[in-house]
């Protein structure tokens, strides 16, 4: 397994300044894309024999951005895309950028198995779980459905600088950021999988990388979007085929233009773009061979932007990403 936890990464010191060298590629940003930048990462520096190191930070898809709009770093993973203000920032300071799609994940709301009266949920029972307006109001889990259990509802869920809980607010509220405070809230998947392992009343968010290999210790639910199709768990199967709706979402690494000019980050880019293999290994989603392909025109002629409008969407299946055009 490729994959190494977030708290031995920067426990290994991965998270280095401006001044590294030349041969330092700097990447940042979302947890969620981290283990599969990270295994492509460990792969490319085996392949040539740690003449260049390739370092992965993990201050989530937000943190992520404040630096590459710095231009501290090369690369930066995003698990939603570029935000208005963040291409705002990035025009002052001048980092043009070029947005690749690189996988699909199915983010999973999961429970504890000890949970045995709640299998799936609908959208509508989430939003009301989550919308500001459940703080201090819904807190046990009969006053989401009274057909469940008179306990407390102990919510672990994605930080506020983190992409995931941008776009877990946007599918669930209807709206990016407008959230309940009052839950269990980390930057670090790792700490939600523990508090969901830990907790028999819990229920979480988190990507599909990170529940899969503790499937044994939480369970996810069948998620209802209540357009008619009932509930649907996750898979890959469901990403591909778009029902598992509106929880499917487009994983993303962003390249500074500069960077470009060095061909150690030129390799790295096409090893990255041929690491299909390792995306399924880390358990996501590779995108179609064509969208692979788009991804390295768009780097070739160095084409800019952003194809989001500078805010999250949800819902979108693959065949929409791949026929999107980037705009500055």
């Amino acid at each position: 397994m490729f994959v190494r936890t977030i708290a031995a990464a920067l426990a290994a010191g991965l998270l280095m300044s401006h001044a590294a060298s030349a041969q330092t590629i700097r990447i940042d940003g979302s947890s969620t894309v981290f283990p599969v930048t990270e295994a492509v990462a460990e792969e490319f520096q085996k392949m040539k024999r740690n003449a260049i190191r390739v370092t992965v930070g993990v201050s989530g898809t937000g943190g992520g951005f404040k630096k590459f709009c710095r231009g501290e770093t090369d690369l930066s993973n995003a698990s939603r895309p570029i935000l208005k203000s963040e291409m705002d920032e990035c025009a002052k300071t001048g980092v043009g950028y070029i947005e690749i799609p690189v996988a699909f994940d199915a983010l999973t709301v999961a429970v504890n198995p000890r949970n045995t009266a709640v299998n799936n949920i609908t959208i509508a029972e989430l939003k009301k779980m989550w919308e500001p307006a459940a703080k201090g109001t819904i807190m046990r889990w009969k006053d989401v459905n009274p057909a469940w259990p008179d306990q407390p509802l102990k919510l672990f869920g994605a930080g506020a600088d983190s992409g995931t809980f941008d776009y877990f607010t946007e599918a669930v509220t209807g709206k990016a950021k407008a959230s309940r405070s009052d839950f269990a809230a980390s930057e670090d998947d790792n700490v939600l999988v523990q508090g969901i392992e830990n907790d028999r009343n819990a229920l979480g968010f988190i990507p599909y990388a990170y529940y899969l290999p503790h499937k044994a210790k939480m369970k996810a639910l069948g998620i209802d979007e209540g357009k008619g199709r009932g509930p649907v768990l996750p898979s890959e199967k469901t990403v591909i085929d778009g029902t598992y709706s509106p929880l499917s979402r487009p994983l993303f690494v962003y390249i500074n233009t500069k960077a470009l000019d060095r061909a150690e980050v030129r390799d790295f880019l096409d090893f990255y773009l041929k690491s299909q293999k390792l995306i399924t290994e880390v358990k996501y989603v590779p995108l179609p061979a064509q969208a692979y392909d788009i991804a390295r025109e768009r780097i070739a002629k160095k084409v800019t932007g952003t194809a989001f409008g500078g805010h999250p969407e949800v819902g979108l299946s693959i065949l929409e990403i791949l026929n999107r055009q980037p705009k500055s």
